[in-house]
Formats: C-alpha cells, sequence, structure tokens
C-alpha cells in the first residue's frame, strides 16, 4: 500500500499534516509519498525529530489555496500539491490520495485527472454521519446543483458502500426532505422521490427529514451537495455547542465537578462519537481510484484518521462493487426506457369492445 500526501493544503499545513502523516507511518504498513515544499518538510522533521526514511518526498512551491478557482488545479495551479499528487495517483504510482484542500479543487481535479468510474454521471462526497446507526451522506459538498436521476445514482452508489465498508446488509435510503409526504420539497425532491421508489437494487424508505435521520431512519441519505454540506456542518456546530454545554454544566460546583469525575469514561466516548477529527476523511464515491478529503481544519490527529480512511478505502475494493452496482442501475434504466409504453387509451377501448361483445 502506497498513500500519496498533500502536506501543503488545508489551515494547519504543512506542520499538522506532515505530523498526521508521520503518526499513521507509525501504526500503517505501508509507505508514502509527500507531496509539498522539500526545505519546508525537512525543516519541519529536523525540528520535531521525525524519521523520514520510509516517506519519498516530491518536490513543489506552488500550493493551492481555498480561494482559488477549481480549475486551477488543471490550469494555472497544475503543479500545486495537490495537481501532482492527483497526477501520481492517475499515473499509477500511488494506491489512494489525502488532501484537506479546496473541496471544489479536489472534486474537479478527481473528477479530471483521476477521472470518473466508467459510466458514472457525477461523484459525490461520502460522509458517515455520528448517528445511532451508521448512515452515510450523499453529497456532503461535492455537488452544488444536482438532477433527480444524479440522486439515484447517489443512492445506488452509498448501498453498494455501505453493503461492503458499512457491513450493512440490506441498507436503507432516504431521500433529506423538509417533509415526509410524497408532495414536499421543490421540484428535485418531488421527482427524485418517484425516481428513487422505482430504482431496482436500493432499499428506498422514502423522504426523511433531517432530525429523524440522526435516529436510525436510514443508512443511506441522498442529497445534493449544497443542502448536505449545510446540514453536515450545523450538526458538527451543534454537536460541539452540546459539548461546550455539557462540559460547563460539570463545573460550575464542586458537586458537579465530583460527578463529573464519575462519568469521565462516558463523556470521552460521547466527545468522540461528535467529533469529527475522529471520523477522519470521507470519499469521493464514483471515483476510479481512493481520493480522501480531509477536514479543511485538520489538526494531526485528524489528518492521520484520514489517512487511516485512505488506507481501508482503499484495502476494501468497494470501488469495484461501486462500479459493477452502476453498471447494472444503468443497464436498468435503459431496459425502462427501451421497454414498450403502454397506450391507455387504447386499452381502455379494446376493453369496452370486449364488454361489449359479451353483452
Amino acid at each position: 500500500m502506497r498513500v500519496i500526501v498533500d502536506v501543503m493544503s488545508g489551515d494547519n499545513a504543512p506542520g499538522e499534516m506532515l505530523k498526521g502523516a508521520v503518526e499513521a507511518a507509525a501504526e500503517l504498513n505501508a509507505s508514502f509519498i509527500l507531496v509539498g515544499n522539500e526545505q519546508e518538510i525537512n525543516t519541519l522533521a529536523v525540528e520535531n525529530g521525525y524519521d523520514l526514511r520510509r516517506f519519498d518526498i516530491i518536490h513543489t512551491d506552488t500550493v493551492l489555496t481555498m480561494e482559488d478557482d477549481p480549475l486551477s488545479v488543471v490550469r494555472a495551479k497544475k503543479d500545486s500539491s495537490m495537481g501532482i499528487g492527483l497526477r501520481l495517483l492517475s499515473e499509477g504510482r500511488g494506491d489512494a490520495f489525502v488532501s484537506a484542500g479546496n473541496t471544489g479543487a479536489l472534486f474537479t481535479g478527481a473528477s479530471l485527472i483521476v477521472r470518473r468510474i466508467r459510466g458514472v454521471r457525477r461523484a459525490a462526497i461520502g460522509t458517515l454521519l455520528p448517528t445511532t446507526t451508521p448512515c452515510l451522506l450523499l453529497d456532503s459538498g461535492a455537488n452544488v446543483s444536482v438532477s433527480p436521476e444524479d440522486l439515484t445514482e447517489f443512492a445506488v452508489m452509498g448501498t453498494a458502500y455501505m453493503k461492503k465498508v458499512g457491513g450493512v446488509e440490506d441498507p436503507t435510503v432516504g431521500l433529506l426532505n423538509n417533509g415526509v409526504e410524497e408532495h414536499k420539497g421543490t421540484p428535485l425532491q418531488i421527482e427524485a422521490n418517484v425516481l428513487l421508489g422505482q430504482t431496482p437494487g436500493i432499499h428506498y424508505v422514502g423522504n426523511v427529514e433531517g432530525n429523524a435521520a440522526a435516529f436510525g431512519a436510514c443508512q443511506v441519505l441522498v442529497t445534493d451537495g449544497f443542502t448536505g454540506n449545510i446540514f453536515l456542518k450545523s450538526g458538527e456546530g451543534i454537536g460541539k455547542l452540546l459539548l461546550h454545554a455539557i462540559k460547563d454544566a460539570f463545573l460550575k460546583n464542586a458537586v458537579t465537578k465530583l460527578s463529573a469525575l464519575l462519568v469521565r469514561r462516558s463523556m470521552a466516548e460521547l466527545k468522540r462519537t461528535f467529533d469529527p477529527a475522529e471520523h477522519g476523511g470521507a470519499p469521493f464515491l464514483g471515483i476510479s481510484k481512493p481520493v480522501i478529503k480531509a477536514h479543511g481544519s485538520s489538526d494531526a490527529r485528524a489528518f492521520k484518521n484520514a489517512i487511516f480512511a485512505a488506507v481501508a478505502y482503499a484495502e476494501s475494493d468497494v470501488i469495484y462493487d461501486i462500479a459493477t452496482a452502476t453498471e447494472q442501475h444503468r443497464n436498468a434504466l435503459n431496459e425502462l426506457q427501451n421497454a414498450p409504453q403502454r397506450d391507455e387509451k387504447t386499452e381502455d377501448t379494446t376493453a369496452k369492445e370486449k364488454q361489449e361483445g359479451t353483452t
């Protein structure tokens, strides 16, 4: 296993990215390619006592920032750490790529350089939510606008992922909406709800409200990337607020502080559940090779976990399952589109003639 790491992208690059890679290397049977400023990497290694003998370094001075246009990764900044890393993956010089950089640029580069699985309309970011049962959110930020057909494909890819990686035998699929009724939502949700109900190979349970998703309403939750990203970050914010409120409550006086000691272990588990850093990175489902998006504000622990996620994703071989599932999905759609359309007017006339013939 060889992991390509973009150490120059993200709010805390390159220090936290390098530290996370070094910590991951200590626990994984894998080799690494670090893409970034070689002088900065070596300086940080000397200052912190890192052993880089298991790391190859590909030098670049160019960094793609959060403010850059997404197309910069294939144009003005194609030699950025992100652009080079994606090309290395495309050329087969590594098995997975991890970056905490510009989401739009990473999505664009993954689609244009690494390429989508053959026949896949759009890739999507799949994020596991800290819910009562495992739930994969698709899309959590890659596609601002989508079509109903895209959402059915997300459902198919998410189902394949949760079967293989999540260990769920028959994942249920829900459509994120502002109500469970069939008439709820924008035209996108209304049409998608109908199409999802007709999609073979998935276990569709209908519209799912945001509050129900947290309590196991489905194992795959599909939506557009704009809505999904707001839903995800709102949940993260509320989780942090809740943890702070609980902490403040336990620190009010001597009695509450004593109580905190008694539930310290449970509180630590609760914090891990809601801490995005514990869940690592999110894969781009639909891309032909493993590309993992780490949180832009990742510290070393979060970035290390993103590398763990990249290795697990690559080793699962779930990309093959996604390719197979989406191909079957396309074939089923083609059969439905090519099936003879029922002429209701002719059928009604024929039925009437038969009825008259028997009287």
